[in-house]
């Protein structure tokens, strides 16, 4: 892992840090690239600008780890109201959540209950949870989440990371559920022996736990994935791969966040590829803005050129 990304994933979890940078011009002109408000109805309005170039969406709300049980009522009725707003909007949007926003740290049993409150509304509004993994010593508590109601719901997906080593394990014990599954590479501060230390082993496993989820036996189970990356030449060599293996399109779909390789997002629409793009919105930004730029490093330089130029 390089140095540059260390210190960046490390500054998404300073307290000190946050409250500071929070409140800087500077910072909240840069993080307006990747995150179009801090409201509800910032979201909606950018699922809506997306919808003439056929790209649909999934919101989430941004904050986690709460500490009181109030806080996680507020976040469930927050979702549930998003719920309603998305069933009249005319819009294909889905919601994705983290496990601790409705209390897992708090309690497991109000977790349970706070998601299946989102379930029964998804399925009122045909619509579709997504839950979003977090570091990795909430992902059997987030896998347990996920097996328990998708034993009554097929309207709920997680996201997996793949630069954890036992990801390719965790696969193997979804396939047979038919698991909907948004794979990504992960934005954590992980130990060495817990992830992959190293970029091109990251892709490799990225690679190789993609197609492992569009062989015939996981699209028999009906699997989806959602391809979630902005590696382009990755991105190509999955393209080819699903070409090459007559992959019908309905097993798959790319996914992108707003903001980010944006005329990549519009070639795979032109090209009639499904894309869902990921719009984060919410006052609790830092630590999510923080691993967004510790995934490619680079886009520091290019936020700081931006905010010189006046951009």
């Amino acid at each position: 892992m390089s140095l540059m990304r260390r210190v960046l994933l490390a500054g998404s979890t300073n307290a000190w840090l946050r409250d500071r940078a929070t409140k800087t011009a500077f910072m909240r002109k840069s993080v307006s690239r990747f995150m179009p408000g801090e409201q509800m109805d910032d979201a909606l309005k950018a699922s809506a600008e997306l919808k003439p170039d056929g790209i649909t969406t999934m919101l989430t709300h941004l904050g986690e780890n709460l500490t009181k049980v109030e806080e996680a009522e507020d976040v469930t009725q927050h979702y549930l109201q998003l719920l309603d707003r998305i069933g009249t909007s005319g819009l294909d949007v889905q919601i994705s959540v983290k496990p601790t926003q409705l209390g897992l740290d708090l309690d497991r049993a109000l977790c349970e209950r706070n998601l299946d409150r989102l379930m029964e509304r998804a399925g009122q509004r045909n619509n579709f949870v997504w839950i979003d993994m977090e570091g990795s010593p909430y992902v059997d508590p987030t896998l347990a989440l996920f097996t328990r109601t998708r034993a009554k719901t097929p309207r709920i997906g997680i996201a997996l990371q793949a630069y954890l080593y036992r990801t390719a394990k965790d696969v193997e014990a979804l396939i047979p559920l038919g698991s909907a599954i948004r794979l990504v590479k992960g934005a954590y501060l992980e130990p060495a022996d817990v992830a992959f230390p190293k970029k091109a082993d990251t892709d490799e496993n990225f690679f190789k736990l993609c197609t492992r989820l569009m062989e015939p036996d996981a699209r028999e189970a009906g699997c989806l994935l959602h391809i979630g990356t902005h590696d382009v030449p990755l991105s190509d060599r999955l393209g080819t791969w699903i070409s090459q293996n007559h992959v019908p399109s309905s097993a798959y779909e790319f996914s992108m966040l707003y903001g980010i390789q944006r005329a990549q997002q519009l070639r795979l629409a032109r090209e009639g590829t499904r894309l869902r793009v990921l719009i984060s919105y919410g006052e609790y930004w830092f630590p999510w803005y923080m691993r967004r730029l510790a995934e490619r490093p680079a886009n520091v330089g290019f936020v700081l050129k931006n905010m010189i130029g006046g951009a």
